[in-house]
This record gives structure tokens, sequence and C-alpha cells, in this order.
């Protein structure tokens, strides 16, 4: 064999392997394209991600349960809670806390974000009681026995939507109380009956039912209740609006409402 022979095949050999290499590259791309499309969406049809979600203190619980659903649902999604007063979570969103979606005990404080915020759907209601120390000991009975100065009764405060409620029913019925404290949220004024820091407290239905072994609830009538509505939007600087927003939409879904339900909410 020549050398000039075995240089022209070396030659057409870099040539061909020259020409190949964008067709790889190509064919590499349309594999991660492919790759990508099925990364981004789950067996639903709604798109995959973690998604951050800003929640009332008073659905810790329910929303647990909700969540493990929607995963369970929408494979490849994770649906991560951060639960607080909405006071709370108002001033997160306002600071740029890193979240996709949000839900608040009531419609004032989501008002309050319209500029934050898409179109809020309210999911879920709830109503107030009057919890005690199991068995009820001081023997309370309504609103109006939560005047007794010898009762340590605690509220949430007024700028929390629990307190806000709270405050509008005990001035609907001109009863004046002086709490021994007012809580961030509503799981601290739980906590502080639970422990026997306070002998009576106002929270929501749904939080009672979350502690039957260390409290109990004493209804209000619905003429001098109150009702919290839920609100649920995604938020507008989530790098995730598609899959934030099917799960905004999923909460209104009868699966979603059905654990709601269970937990003691009540339907929008």
């Amino acid at each position: 064999m020549s050398l000039a022979f075995t240089r022209r095949r070396t030659a057409a050999a870099i040539l061909t392997a020259a020409l190949l290499v964008p067709l790889a590259a190509c064919g590499s791309d349309n594999d991660k394209k492919d790759s990508g499309a099925d990364a981004t969406a789950s067996a639903s049809g709604a798109p995959k991600a973690d998604l951050t979600v800003l929640a009332a203190a008073s659905l810790t619980d329910v929303f647990k349960t909700a969540g493990a659903a929607y995963e369970k649902e929408h494979p490849g999604t994770k649906v991560t809670f951060s639960f607080a007063g909405s006071q709370q979570l108002a001033a997160q969103v306002k600071q740029g806390a890193p979240a996709d979606a949000l839900v608040t005990a009531d419609t004032k404080t989501m008002d309050g974000l319209k500029s934050d915020t898409g179109t809020p759907t309210v999911i879920a209601k709830n109503r107030l009681v009057i919890a005690t120390g199991k068995g009820n000991p001081e023997k309370i009975e309504n609103l109006k026995d939560l005047s007794d100065t010898k009762l340590k009764v605690v509220l949430a405060a007024p700028e929390v939507p629990v307190g806000r409620y709270s405050k509008q029913i005990l001035d609907a019925q001109k009863i004046e109380v002086k709490p021994v404290s007012q809580e961030l949220d509503v799981r601290s004024v739980l906590s502080k009956v639970e422990l026997g820091e306070a002998d009576a407290g106002l929270v929501y239905k749904t939080d009672a039912a979350t502690a039957t072994d260390k409290v109990d609830a004493v209804d209000i009538p619905d003429a001098q209740n109150a009702v919290a509505s839920y609100p649920a939007a995604t938020l507008k600087a989530t790098k995730n609006s598609e899959a934030a927003d099917a799960f905004v939409k999923w909460l209104s879904t009868p699966e979603a409402q059905k654990i709601l339900a269970a937990a003691g909410f009540q339907q929008p």
C-alpha cells in the first residue's frame, strides 16, 4: 500500500467523521428535547415542578393530606408548604419570598395582595368555636362566659384573620374580653389551651378538631358566629406558573374538596 493511498484514506475518514458530528449533535438535541418534554408533564397533563405554597396556619393538617394526594396524582411534582398566620404570609409575599401559590384564611388579606397574585378562588370556609380544656373544667357554655375576669382567655391578635373574626363576633354581642395574651396565629391560641396556659380561646372549628384528646369545643350559634373564607391564588413571581395554577385549580376539584370536608371545612 502506497503512502499516498494511505494519506488519501485517512483524509476521507476524517472528513466523514467531521460530517457525522453535526448529525450526532442534532440527534442529541432532539433526545434532550424529548426528554425535557417528558420531564415537564405528569401523567395527568399538568407540568411537573417543585412547588412552594404559603398557607394559613389553620390549614396545617389538612394540607399535608391534600399535598400527599396531589403528589400521588401528579407524579414528579413535589409540594412543600410554609404555614403561618395570613398576615405573616402577606409580609413574606411583599418581601419577595420565593413561593408559587398562596392560601389565606380571609379575603381581606388576599385582596391586599392584588398586585402580587393571580385571580383568587375561595376553596373552603370555616367557623369559630370556643376551645376549652379537656372536659371543659370551667363549664364554659357560650361567648358571654368569656367575659368572666376569673377566666384566662387567649385570643389571636386583631391583625390575624381569626383574631379579627373573634373581635367581630365579640363586639357584635357587646361582650368585653380581656385576653391574657394575643397570639400570631390560630395554632398558637390552640396550643395555649392545650397546655393549660389558658382556660379558653377562640379558634377555628377545624383546629379544635385536630386536638380532641386535649381540648373540648363549645359551638357558637351561627347567628353569633363569623364565616372565614379561604382564597387561593397563584403568585405572579412564581417561576412555575403553569404548575402553580394547576395546583390552585385542583383545590376546587371533588377530590380536594372531599379531603377538606373530612377535616371539617365547609364548601365555598
